[in-house]
């Protein structure tokens, strides 16, 4: 059963979270107080806005790139934060004065471009530089980039991957002798922060994850109740039980908490339609509307 994945992964990201930041339940309101200490109150407050201004249904994605950024200044040092990266980009202090973030990361917030940054930086101290990049939704593990100048068969050289994430390439030479390489993917590994980014959220979950100095509280917000019902019996239509969808939904927090024991990520794909549905329910979206008629639709 797919769902029996999600409990294996909250558990490997309890154990994680726990040897990185001491606890195997990590809160909001701990991830603060470790974060004011850490990066100090005027850059840590400065990182708690930017979590205050995301949707709820991106809230905890933010917390988990605190945490990043929390365990990468306990390994980096503080004078990270004000160290300028080179050619045009700044230095990290200034993207979040900016809160902008910058080519090619502007998929990501400026938090999680942030926690890439920290958690390549840590990548490169642990490891060294990375040779080559290489995408891993391809497992072809032979000669998938240019060798550099210099090496000999049983060399072991570093590939990026990920933000944080890295794992050898090891020289070798094949029949016509030439020199090529092989992606060894037993040496996968990712640096602490990249670790405690994933291990945070998922441990966490979606919420609620009330924030220092909310009034009102946000997840006390009454939410459509015609909306809520039928998102809540498509729920159980498709396989979610009683228990995982609990009592009637009334507000924003019961709809977050609802879906966190959902576990809509590790069902079907037609999932996806009802999360679409459910945040936009959560976040007051306009589009509500048009997410319930997408998901009746199919």
């Amino acid at each position: 059963m797919r769902q029996a994945h999600a409990e294996d992964a909250r558990t490997e990201a309890r154990r994680v979270v726990s040897t990185l930041l001491g606890t195997e339940r990590p809160t909001a309101e701990a991830l603060v107080g470790d974060a004011r200490a850490e990066l100090g109150d005027e850059r840590a407050g400065r990182c708690l806005d930017l979590a205050l201004g995301a949707g709820l249904t991106r809230r905890s994605a933010e917390l988990a790139a605190i945490a990043a950024l929390l365990v990468g200044t306990r390994d980096l040092g503080a004078q990270w934060w004000g160290r300028p990266r080179g050619g045009k980009l700044p230095a990290p202090d200034e993207v979040l004065g900016t809160a902008v973030a910058i080519e090619p990361w502007t998929d990501l917030t400026a938090l999680e471009m942030l926690a890439a940054w920290m958690a390549d930086d840590a990548a490169d101290a642990l490891w060294g530089s990375p040779v080559a990049e290489v995408d891993l939704n391809s497992w072809q593990a032979e000669d998938r980039f240019d060798l550099p100048g210099g090496v000999r068969p049983g060399d072991r050289l570093v590939v990026h991957f990920d933000a944080g994430g890295r794992l050898d390439a090891v020289v070798t030479r094949r029949p016509d002798d030439e020199l090529g390489s092989n992606l060894d993917f037993q040496s996968l590994r990712y640096s602490r922060p990249a670790e405690a980014q994933w291990s945070w959220g998922v441990a966490a979950g979606l919420g609620p994850h009330r924030l220092p100095g909310e009034d009102p509280d946000p997840y006390a917000r009454e939410v459509d109740g015609d909306a809520a019902e039928i998102l809540r019996d498509w729920a159980v239509r498709h396989g979610a039980t009683l228990e995982q969808v609990g009592e009637p939904w009334r507000t924003v927090g019961e709809v977050v908490a609802a879906i966190e024991r959902a576990d809509w990520m590790w069902r079907s794909g037609e999932w996806f339609g009802w999360w679409r549905g459910a945040s936009a329910l959560v976040d007051d979206s306009a589009y509500l509307p048009f997410r319930l008629e997408e998901l009746a639709s199919g």
